[in-house]
C-alpha cells in the first residue's frame, strides 16, 4: 500500500463546492466529509460514523453540526459527538477523525496531519485564480485512474505539447526551439520553458495576432504534493515580460484519491473579455479537450501499462527536460522518509 505525506496541505474542493449539503471526498486513501459551520468555516471530518459505519456525508449539517443519515448521532466539527437523540448520556468512543481546513484563494485547503500542527504558512500561494475584479476564473475538475504523481510527471514535463495536444496547444516546433531549466529552491521546484522569436502562442492571441513573432514562457512552480501554478505570457522579442502579455494564470493542483486514483483541480484566468460567455465556452471546450481527450488517455494509459511494476524498478528513462516530476517524486520520497524517521 502507498504511504502518503501528512503534514502537506492538501487541495479538497473549490470553495463553491462547500454549499449547504456535506461534500464526500476519498482524500489519500481515507474517506473524508466537509461541510460548512454557520460562521462559513469549513470542517474535515472522517466519513464513517463510529456506531454503524454510515457515510456521514449522507447525514445533514445540523447548526455547526453534521448528524448521521442511520441513527442521529451528531458530531461537531472537531469530530466530538454532540448529541444522541436515544439518551442524554454520550457513548464512549463516540466521535471520529478530524483535519484542519484553511479557505484561501477560493480552495479549500485540508492538513492530513495532525491538527495541532497544522501551518498557515506552508500554504502556496494561488492569488492568480482568486475571484477579483477585472478577472476572469474558470474552474474545473476531473478524477483520474492514474497516482497522483504521473499527473506530475506531465505537468512538470511540457514537452510533451508537441505531440499529445496536436489539437489544442501544438505548436508546430515551438518547444523544441525552447530552453528548459529547472530551479530547485527546496519545497519548491519551479519547471520554466523560455522560447525566443516563435509565432504567439493561442493563448496569447489577443493581444498578438496570427503568425506574429513573440518571445513565449511557461513558468510552472510546485509544492508538495502536487499543487502547481502555471504562468503563460509572451512578449514582443528581446522586450521585457512585463512590457508583454502575461495571461491571467492556471492553477493545477492534484489531490491522491487512493493509490492508483486521483482528483485534478484546474482553474484558468484572464483579464480580457471577461464578459463575453462565449470566451467562457471556447475556453473550457479547450481545455477540457486539452485534458480529457488528449492528457488524461496517455496518463492513464501509461500507468496501466505498468502493471505492476514499481515506477524506479521499471528503469524509466530521462531525456532531461523531464527532470521537473522525477526531482518532485524524489521530493516526495524524501518527505515520506522523514516522516516516517519521527515515528
Amino acid at each position: 500500500m502507498a504511504a502518503f505525506v501528512k503534514n502537506v496541505w492538501y487541495m479538497a474542493g473549490w470553495s463553491e463546492e462547500m454549499g449547504d449539503a456535506p461534500l464526500a471526498r476519498r482524500i489519500a486513501n481515507v474517506p473524508r466529509v466537509f461541510f460548512r459551520t454557520t460562521d462559513g468555516a469549513v470542517k474535515a471530518l472522517q466519513d464513517r460514523c463510529p456506531h454503524r459505519f454510515a457515510p456521514l456525508s449522507m447525514g445533514k449539517i445540523a447548526g455547526d453540526a453534521l448528524q448521521c443519515p442511520y441513527h442521529g448521532l451528531t458530531f461537531d466539527g472537531a469530530g466530538q459527538c454532540v448529541r444522541n437523540f436515544f439518551s442524554d448520556k454520550i457513548p464512549a468512543g463516540a466521535q471520529v477523525q478530524s483535519w484542519a481546513c484553511i479557505e484561501r484563494d477560493g480552495i479549500i485547503w485540508m492538513w492530513n496531519g495532525d491538527p495541532q500542527s497544522a501551518d498557515p504558512t506552508k500554504i502556496h500561494d494561488f492569488e492568480v485564480v482568486r475571484d477579483a475584479p477585472g478577472r476572469k476564473v474558470l474552474r474545473g475538475y476531473t478524477h483520474m485512474n492514474a497516482p497522483y504523481e504521473f499527473a506530475t510527471d506531465n505537468l512538470m514535463d511540457l514537452s510533451h505539447i508537441e505531440f499529445v495536444h496536436q489539437g489544442t496547444f501544438a505548436g508546430d516546433g515551438v518547444i523544441f526551439a525552447g530552453k528548459h531549466s529547472v530551479i530547485d529552491e527546496g519545497d519548491t521546484l519551479h519547471s520554466n520553458w523560455w522560447m525566443e522569436k516563435v509565432p504567439a502562442p493561442i493563448a496569447a492571441k489577443p493581444p498578438y495576432a496570427d503568425g506574429q513573432i513573440v518571445d513565449h514562457w511557461l513558468d510552472m512552480r510546485w509544492n508538495a504534493p502536487a499543487s502547481m501554478k502555471l504562468d503563460i505570457g509572451a512578449t514582443l522579442p528581446g522586450k521585457p515580460r512585463e512590457e508583454g502579455y502575461q495571461v491571467g494564470g492556471q492553477a493545477h493542483i492534484v489531490t491522491p484519491e487512493s493509490e492508483t486514483t486521483s482528483h485534478y483541480f484546474t482553474a484558468n484566468t484572464r483579464t480580457h473579455a471577461i464578459d463575453d460567455v462565449g470566451m467562457d465556452a471556447f475556453l473550457t471546450n479547450l481545455f477540457n479537450t486539452a485534458f480529457n481527450e488528449e492528457d488524461k488517455p496517455v496518463i492513464e494509459a501509461s500507468f496501466a501499462n505498468m502493471g505492476t511494476d514499481d515506477f524506479w524498478a521499471a528503469m524509466p528513462l530521462s531525456l532531461g527536460v523531464d527532470q521537473g516530476g522525477t526531482r518532485a517524486r524524489r521530493k516526495i520520497e524524501a518527505l515520506l522518509k522523514a516522516e516516517a524517521s519521527h515515528g
